[in-house]
């Protein structure tokens, strides 16, 4: 019996990177309640004011239901990206809570890769059967908020102490191999910052960030107990490099 073709390999795989991305939504604000529960406990606030937190959740609930059942996914999608986008922005001036810098762009460079895989769902990439041309432009968009990203993770790897160590608990080599790695993040941003070689350079991505996620962002003992990071936050985290990876899945696919 004859296996799967190569087309039919490379649509399983759009299609699930659109599964992981567009479900996204109910992760981060499932985390973000056990969060802020955690938080309760020692009478911290959460990081945007509690009515508009409740507000903030709805929209990115809906707008996630809406994309899983396939109900005008590119307008919720951008839909998806704008919520993001004004509730990072609203966490971030709030300034309720006091972050650590290298924290921050851990932070918020994942919510911006994500609102640009958002904004590539929202271009029409990933489409199985593709009733309207994909939005170029849209598309160009959100890789370059994608590459802002890589960007982000070689200027955290050369400037932050916690992320340098994180890697080098976990690579042989030491700072040689570390370097390696900042070069390859280097390269892979400028791709998508130029949109030259986005199939080849997301390909990469997809076999890197799994790796990432499972030793550097699941190795919660370090980053919980070791960093001071709360619990609930660093599973959130891992939660946006996981709506990463399915972005990437989406232009490693149909990009």
């Amino acid at each position: 019996m004859a296996g799967p073709s190569r087309k039919q390999m490379l649509r399983f795989l759009g299609q699930l990177g659109a599964f992981i991305l567009t479900r996204f939504g109910f992760w981060n604000c499932f985390s973000m309640l056990m969060l802020f529960a955690e938080r309760a406990d020692s009478k911290r606030k959460p990081d945007i004011h509690v009515p508009y937190l409740y507000i903030d959740m709805g929209v990115a609930v809906l707008c996630a239901s809406f994309m899983s059942f396939g109900v005008k996914r590119r307008w919720f999608a951008l839909a998806a990206a704008m919520q993001l986008a004004i509730s990072t922005y609203a966490s971030y001036i709030g300034e309720q809570v006091h972050y650590g810098d290298w924290l921050k762009v851990r932070m918020y460079s994942r919510a911006l890769a994500i609102i640009g895989g958002f904004l590539v769902l929202a271009s029409g990439a990933g489409e199985v059967y593709r009733q309207k041309a994909r939005s170029r432009s849209m598309q160009s968009t959100g890789q370059v908020f994608l590459g802002i990203y890589l960007i982000c993770m070689v200027y955290s790897l050369r400037h932050s102490n916690e992320d340098r160590q994180a890697y080098l608990n976990h690579i042989a080599g030491g700072e040689l191999t570390l370097m390696l790695i900042e070069v390859l993040f280097g390269v892979l941003a400028l791709a998508f910052l130029t949109g030259y070689y986005i199939r080849m350079a997301a390909q990469i991505l997809t076999t890197i960030l799994p790796l990432v996620i499972l030793l550097i962002d699941g190795n919660l003992g370090y980053w919980h107990n070791n960093r001071k990071v709360e619990f609930w936050n660093q599973m959130k985290l891992i939660g946006h490099n996981v709506g990463i990876f399915g972005a990437v899945l989406i232009l490693a696919t149909d990009g």
